[in-house]
C-alpha cells in the first residue's frame, strides 16, 4: 500500500491510550511513520491528532492550543485529580451561586501557574511522574505556566456539586489541576468527573472519525477523505511561494533563498521570527524556514525531497 501523508484526526473512544491508537493506525495503513500530536489520557474522549507519513515532521509547526468540555466534581479529592482515583479526602461544598462562582473562575483565566498532578506524564529526575506515583514515593512538582484564553462556566449543579466548563487553554495545561484547585479555592475538595477534547492542534470533531470506521473502509481510507493534507493544516503559518527551478534546487540543497515581497503572503498572526512555509507554485509544500535578521532571506529549516 502506498504511503499517505497528512493527518487523521481520531475521536478517541474512553479507555483506550493514545499509543494504542497510533499502533491501530500503523497497523490500518501499514505504515510505520505515524504519531500522535499530543497525549490524550486513556479516560479522556475526543479529538486525537495523528500525524502520518512526512506530516510527523510538522508536528511543532501546528497551532497548540486544544479546547475542552469538561465536568468538576466538588467534595471528593483524589491522588490522580480525577474521578478514577482513590479517594484521598470529601468535604461539603458551598451554597453559591453562578455568578458568584464564574468570578471564582477569574483565577483561572489568562497566565496561571499550575502543579501537575503526581499521576502525569511530567519527568522527574528522567522519569515520568505517574511511576513514581505508582511506586508511592514522595516527591514534589514545580509549578508551570500555563495560558487559559477561555474559559465558561456552561452549567452549574449546585445539589450534586457538578461543574461543567468550557475551557481553551495552551498545550500543557491539565484540566484534573484546575478541578483540584478549584476545590481548594471553594474551601472544598475537586477532581475532573470526566472530559472530553473538541478541538486540538488546529483540528477539531467535526473532522474526526473512529478509528472503527477506518477499519471498516480498510484500503479506501485515501478516497473517503479521512486523511487531511499537510499544508491544510498550516493555513495559520505565513507562506513563501518559489516560482523557479533554480529557487526550488537552491531550496532542496539546504541553501538560503532571497525574499521577494510579492511572493510573500503573511499570516495573521505573522511575526518575523516563527516559521513560514515554503511552497511551490502548484501548491506542493516543500517545507519550513525562517527569515533572517535583516529578513532579506530564508533559510530552509525542515526540507521535504531534500537532495
Amino acid at each position: 500500500m502506498e504511503t499517505k501523508h497528512g493527518f487523521l484526526v481520531i475521536n478517541k473512544d474512553k479507555g483506550c491510550t493514545s499509543h494504542d491508537c497510533v499502533k491501530q493506525i500503523r497497523i490500518l495503513l501499514n505504515t510505520k511513520k505515524v504519531g500522535h500530536t499530543g497525549t490524550l489520557d486513556p479516560e479522556v474522549i475526543g479529538t486525537l491528532p495523528i500525524a502520518i507519513g512526512s506530516a510527523t515532521r510538522f508536528i511543532q509547526y501546528l497551532p497548540q492550543d486544544k479546547t475542552y468540555i469538561g465536568q468538576i466534581k466538588l467534595g471528593i479529592r483524589t491522588n490522580t485529580d480525577d474521578i478514577h482515583g482513590e479517594i484521598i479526602n470529601q468535604k461539603s461544598w458551598p451554597k453559591i451561586s453562578a455568578e458568584k462562582l464564574d468570578q471564582y473562575l477569574n483565577r483561572f483565566r489568562g497566565i496561571i501557574k499550575q502543579i501537575p498532578p503526581k499521576v502525569s506524564s511530567v519527568h522527574v529526575n528522567g522519569e515520568r511522574a505517574y511511576k513514581k506515583s505508582l511506586r508511592n514515593e514522595n516527591f514534589e512538582l514545580s509549578p508551570r505556566k500555563v495560558k487559559i484564553e477561555e474559559l465558561t462556566l456552561m452549567k452549574w449543579d449546585q445539589i450534586n456539586g457538578i461543574i461543567e466548563i468550557k475551557i481553551k487553554c495552551s498545550a500543557g495545561t491539565y484540566i484534573r489541576a484546575i478541578a483540584r484547585d478549584l476545590g481548594e479555592i471553594l474551601n472544598s475538595e475537586g477532581c475532573l468527573l470526566q472530559l472530553k477534547r473538541i478541538s486540538a492542534c488546529g483540528f477539531d470533531e467535526q473532522n474526526s472519525v473512529k478509528i472503527s470506521d477506518i477499519e471498516k473502509e480498510k484500503g479506501e481510507i485515501s478516497s473517503k477523505n479521512f486523511i487531511i493534507p499537510t499544508i491544510s493544516a498550516l493555513s495559520h503559518i505565513s507562506t513563501f511561494i518559489l516560482n523557479n527551478e533554480e529557487q526550488i534546487n537552491f531550496w532542496q540543497t539546504g541553501r538560503a533563498i532571497g525574499i521577494d515581497i510579492n511572493n510573500f503572503k503573511k499570516s495573521k498572526s505573522f511575526d518575523c521570527k516563527k516559521p513560514i512555509k515554503v511552497i511551490d507554485k502548484k501548491q506542493n509544500l516543500l517545507g519550513i524556514g525562517f527569515l533572517n535578521k535583516d529578513l532579506s532571506y530564508i533559510n530552509p529549516k525542515l526540507v521535504l525531497n531534500a537532495k
